[in-house]
C-alpha cells in the first residue's frame, strides 16, 4: 500500500509556506515493521538521505506497533526544523548545517518556495 502524503513546514520556521511530497509505503508485515518514508529524490535535509528516505529513530530501531501514522508525519514535520546532526544522512547539508548556518537556512527557504500549497 502505497499513501502520497503532504508535509506542511511549520509556521514560524525556515519551512514555513512549505508543502513536502511524501511517500510512505507500507509492507505486509506492517504494523509490525515501519512504514518507508521518503521525500523527492534531493532533497535538501540533514536526515534525508539523497534517495529522499527519511532517518528518524521511530521508522528504524525505534519502530513500535503502536505508533500511529500521524505520529510518524508529525514526527517528520518536527524533524524538518529540529534535525539531529549526529545521525546525518547528507554530507553537504551536514556541513552546511554545522559550519554555515545562514546558508543553510538560505537553501531551506528556496527549498519551501519549490513546494508552495496546491490549493
Amino acid at each position: 500500500m502505497v499513501w502520497q502524503c503532504v508535509i506542511p513546514g511549520k509556521k514560524g520556521t525556515d519551512w514555513e509556506d512549505g508543502y513536502f511530497p511524501l511517500t510512505l509505503q507500507f509492507d505486509d508485515n506492517y504494523p509490525t515493521t515501519s512504514p518507508s518514508c521518503k521525500f523527492p529524490v534531493g532533497f535538501f535535509h540533514v536526515n534525508v538521505y539523497d534517495s529522499g528516505v527519511v532517518c528518524l529513530s521511530i521508522l528504524g530501531d525505534g519502530w513500535k506497533p503502536s505508533i500511529t501514522v500521524k505520529q510518524v508525519l508529525v514526527g517528520i514535520q518536527e524533524l524538518l526544523d529540529d534535525p539531529n546532526p549526529n545521525s546525518a544522512a547528507q554530507h553537504r547539508c551536514y556541513e552546511l548545517y554545522k559550519k554555515n548556518m545562514p546558508e543553510y537556512k538560505k537553501r531551506v527557504r528556496e527549498q519551501a518556495r519549490r513546494y508552495p500549497s496546491r490549493v
